[in-house]
């Protein structure tokens, strides 16, 4: 990591902290840039860039935990620390603590066909075109992650039950559940997605992947095709 003795807004955009978290991931920058993308100005009276103040804010209190235990008193007593500065950090380290801290209860869990319309409605309302998606879940039924399969007909044979499965097995899925939407409103299930879904249901089997239903999402309504007896 560079040093410049000028504001980070000079600096070449490739080694700048934000441009280069946005494009590469948090994960590619060090605690004192992950600080100085928070802090985002640095102090014009001594010249001091962002980055100079995250790395003083690591030399003075030692590591993130300790600047989390520090009170906005501490924070400011640093040159160009100010209150809005302290509250950005406190507040960010505050979230870092909540989300670790979260837990399994915080999970969406799908119990029934209504659970998964009452999740997905609000995410198909108005859509213009076929959106095939896949919910990953674990051993409980819990939503590990939700994922867009295909988009545009079903009719065009955009699913096909490689694609379908793929990420629930990258994500060691217990299970999962397929939703898609009908753009004309009407959920009632064609003949197209009733082939589809049996043979989502068979590779399901033959990959140790429970399928515990198609939901097929309408303006309003839904029809869950494990309750119309198609997925068992």
């Amino acid at each position: 990591m560079r040093e410049y003795q000028q504001p980070i807004k000079y600096w070449p955009e490739g080694e700048r902290p934000r441009e280069r978290l946005l494009q590469n991931g948090p994960e590619e920058l060090s605690d004192a840039e992950l600080l100085a993308v928070l802090l985002r100005t640095g102090d014009a009276a001594s010249g001091l860039s962002a980055l100079d103040l995250a790395l003083y804010l690591l030399a003075r209190f030692g590591n993130l935990k300790a600047i989390d235990r520090a009170y906005p008193a501490e924070l400011q007593e640093l040159p160009g620390m100010g209150p809005a500065k302290a509250a950005t950090i406190k507040a960010a380290l505050a979230l870092g603590r909540r989300l670790a801290t979260e837990g399994d209860e915080g999970r969406v869990a799908f119990r029934s066909s209504s659970d998964v319309a009452r999740y997905y409605l609000p995410k198909v309302q108005g859509l213009k075109k076929e959106v095939f998606r896949c919910a990953l879940l674990d051993m409980k039924n819990r939503l590990l992650k939700d994922v867009v399969i295909s988009e545009g007909s079903l009719g065009e044979s955009l699913v096909h039950p490689r694609e379908a499965f793929l990420p629930a097995v990258r994500e060691s899925a217990a299970a999962v559940i397929f939703v898609h939407n009908h753009p004309s409103g009407d959920p009632t299930p064609s003949q197209e997605d009733i082939a589809i879904t049996q043979q989502l249901v068979q590779a399901g089997q033959i990959l140790g992947i429970r399928v515990l239903d198609h939901v097929i999402l309408g303006e309003g309504r839904m029809v869950s095709l494990a309750e119309e007896g198609i997925v068992q």
